[in-house]
């Protein structure tokens, strides 16, 4: 949008979700965040080369005192991402220091004990220790040359005044920081319903910087989290008959019941608030898949269109795409819906996707 000379708002619950794109629609001094880049590069050098003891004590203090940073980090690694942490954030120039906080953020995965290949949380205790020093400064590298590419692509008005262009904010897709019809266009990206906890992606660092304290509290506000608790919701207030055939064919799992209802009824309220804030004639792009568990279908593509159908929308187009590659589990085992190793899979988890394209009415 921005490079579009388009004004732009986005929002997510997540707080490094925000962070990230706060940081890349950001205008940067290049030359300031490559003076940044050499101070960083010469102290993480002089930590390599001299073990100091009150440099990593003070380090280690602004760490979050949470027993999953432990639970997901070796000591060493933890020790040295301690360091980076704390060079970071002695950085005065706060749009800087995102910067380098979201380069920061990029190589934990990398540097824990995460299995490297899996997005869902489990620890790999044979996995190689990765020089943290040299992820952090390669990943910091990469970053100043997207960035600069990204300036050289923006109108220079845009350029020195970005916050009259673009609106950003860690809030909820049900209460957007918007008036009344003044969007033409909305992109949006849900989570699946019965899906992974999406919480979990960002999850280690949102427990460097402290936003989560306990993982069970974490994962309650995201929209899909089993987590979730909302009580009294009645399957016809969802505006959907094909949520109530669904719901019947879980007549014996009344936790996934529970689960199916709060994710739809979070959607359904998400469709409401894009009704609002959109123009008449104003369109919603919504990219999802539909799913399945233990190999009962649903069709979350059907279900949104039918929602936002009750609620004002028009099919204005439906995309269907295969997806050739994606950051998603690849297969699962079709007779208990888990997803699993490629070798004792039976089937792709998600191999297509639709872009529904909803217009207000």
């Amino acid at each position: 949008s921005l490079i579009n000379k388009r004004l732009a708002c986005g929002t997510d619950i997540n707080e490094i979700a925000y962070l990230i794109s706060k940081v890349k629609t950001t205008p940067l001094n290049i030359e300031l965040l490559k003076k940044e880049y050499i101070l960083l590069y010469d102290k993480l050098k002089s930590y390599r080369e001299s073990a100091d003891n009150n440099v990593l004590m003070k380090a280690m203090k602004i760490v979050p005192d949470n027993e999953r940073i432990d639970y997901w980090f070796k000591p060493k690694q933890k020790e040295e991402l301690s360091l980076i942490f704390y060079s970071v954030y002695e950085i005065d120039n706060p749009d800087v220091r995102d910067f380098y906080l979201v380069a920061f953020a990029q190589i934990l995965k990398t540097a824990s004990i995460w299995l490297q290949k899996s997005i869902k949380p489990t620890r790999d205790m044979k996995k190689k220790e990765q020089d943290t020093y040299i992820l952090f400064l390669n990943q910091a590298k990469r970053m100043i040359k997207r960035h600069e590419i990204y300036n050289s692509m923006l109108d220079k008005n845009f350029i020195n005044n970005i916050n009259k262009y673009r609106k950003i904010k860690c809030s909820d897709s049900r209460f957007m920081p918007l008036r009344d019809g003044e969007t033409d266009f909305i992109v949006t990206s849900p989570p699946y319903v019965t899906s992974y906890e999406y919480a979990d992606l960002h999850q280690l660092p949102s427990l460097w910087f402290g936003y989560l304290n306990t993982l069970t509290k974490f994962r309650e506000k995201f929209i899909g989290s089993s987590y979730k608790n909302r009580c009294n919701i009645d399957s016809i207030d969802l505006k959907s008959d094909i949520i109530i055939q669904t719901i019947n064919n879980f007549s014996n799992n009344k936790k996934k019941i529970r689960e199916i209802k709060n994710y739809y009824a979070d959607m359904l309220e998400s469709f409401i608030e894009m009704k609002r804030i959109l123009k008449l004639g104003g369109k919603a792009a919504i990219v999802i898949g539909n799913t399945q568990f233990k190999n009962i279908d649903i069709f979350n593509a059907e279900i949104f269109c039918e929602q936002m159908v009750n609620i004002g929308f028009r099919i204005f187009d439906i995309i269907h795409r295969e997806i050739p590659s994606k950051m998603l589990p690849s297969t699962r085992d079709a007779a208990t819906g888990r997803f699993s190793k490629a070798l004792s899979a039976d089937k792709l988890a998600y191999p297509t996707e639709y872009i529904l394209i909803m217009e207000k009415i």
